[in-house]
């Protein structure tokens, strides 16, 4: 169901629609006021997730989408969550939804560029998409579609699954103070962000999100990436090293998404596709409200304990995005439906860019300046 054909059927999601031998249910944590669904087919799913219990907002969203779709079928259709390592581990969460060994995936795609590095597209690109922005494209800009078209080739139907909106630099056991304190350092970090760290001279290693703090503790890794400071606070990094830089300019608008094995959709009846349409959609900007609340008083407090916040300095952001420019053409030259994308993909960050620098930069440069 593309978009438009959504925002006709979402009403029916949440309305009384006469489906043969069924009965009115009440809807479960459903808004004040909001008409019952009449439940039918009872369907259960199982939810693999890349990310531990413990982070509640990244992996609050599976929950979020679970009770969502509860409530609009009247508990007829439920989705069990699973966190990372019950079900797989956290980094085969797409190969469990297309072998469809769990009907439903939550996860950051580019996790999985080795599979199709257009996969790059729907989660991060360094030097990108804003997390607005990244909404804009995917919703109303026809990355929603064009992600559908990758996604097909593994069997597999995407949903918006969230965002962490830009993110920190990560945590270093010394400052970085020039791009030459890059060479030969072990840091935890996906993506093309990996790649681009690779190219200036770091050893990159890709580490689910449990997995990060032994290696940081017992010095396997020298550096590594995460969210943001409500998450990273929770994982405990600011009890190895002091450092933080920023900006993550790797993940200026990570999305995550949530992967539906094609023939599980397909079998759901279609008030069930709307309903788990519109949940999806709930939990998506759930997360983003969630880290821009979150995130505030985390900072606060990791700066009352002795953290150190330090910028990247200019000519490791200016190395970074000329790297970034040159893996992005090499995997152009070679890959055409990644080709395909980008090309599109440029003209709307373009387009976008231009109109965010009159007037959101503007207003930000003076209600954000010190």
């Amino acid at each position: 169901m593309e978009r438009r054909a959504f925002l006709r059927a979402a009403p029916l999601a949440v309305g009384a629609l006469a489906l043969p031998g069924c009965r009115p249910s009440a809807s479960r944590g459903a808004p004040a006021g909001a008409a019952a669904v009449i439940t039918g087919k009872s369907v259960r799913w199982r939810l693999a997730s890349s990310f531990p219990r413990s982070l509640d907002t990244i992996f609050g969203a599976a929950d979020r989408l679970a009770e969502r779709v509860s409530s609009l079928t009247g508990g007829a259709f439920t989705i069990r969550v699973h966190p990372a390592g019950e079900l797989v581990p956290g980094l085969q969460v797409l190969d469990a939804v297309e072998s469809g060994s769990a009907e439903i995936g939550h996860s950051a795609s580019y996790y999985y560029n080795g599979k199709s590095p257009s996969l790059l597209f729907d989660a991060a690109v360094p030097f990108g998409l804003t997390a607005r922005q990244h909404n804009a494209w995917l919703l109303e800009g026809g990355g929603l579609e064009r992600m559908r078209e990758v996604f097909r080739e593994f069997g597999i139907r995407n949903l918006p699954g969230g965002n962490t909106g830009v993110q920190m630099g990560g945590w270093f056991r010394r400052p970085v103070r020039s791009l030459a304190d890059l060479k030969g350092l072990k840091m935890r970090i996906p993506g093309m962000g990996g790649e681009v760290m690779a190219a200036l001279g770091v050893t990159v290693q890709v580490l689910a999100g449990g997995d990060i703090y032994p290696a940081l503790e017992r010095g396997a890794i020298d550096a590594t990436e995460w969210v943001g400071p409500y998450d990273d606070q929770k994982l405990g990094f600011h009890r190895v090293v002091k450092t933080y830089h920023y900006p993550g300019w790797w993940e200026p608008g990570p999305a995550l998404t949530f992967y539906v094995n094609q023939k599980a959709w397909d079998e759901l009846p279609s008030t069930y596709q709307s309903a788990l349409e519109a949940a999806s959609r709930e939990a998506a900007l759930g997360m983003m409200a969630e880290y821009d609340a979150k995130n505030p008083p985390a900072l606060k407090e990791l700066l009352a304990q002795g953290v150190e916040l330090v910028p990247f300095p200019d000519d490791v952001m200016r190395g970074a995005a000329e790297a970034t420019k040159e893996i992005i053409e090499e995997i152009a030259g070679r890959d055409a439906s990644f080709a395909t994308i980008l090309s599109e993909w440029r003209t709307f960050r373009d387009d976008s860019n231009r109109w965010f620098r009159t007037a959101e930069k503007r207003y930000e440069d003076f209600a954000y300046g010190e």
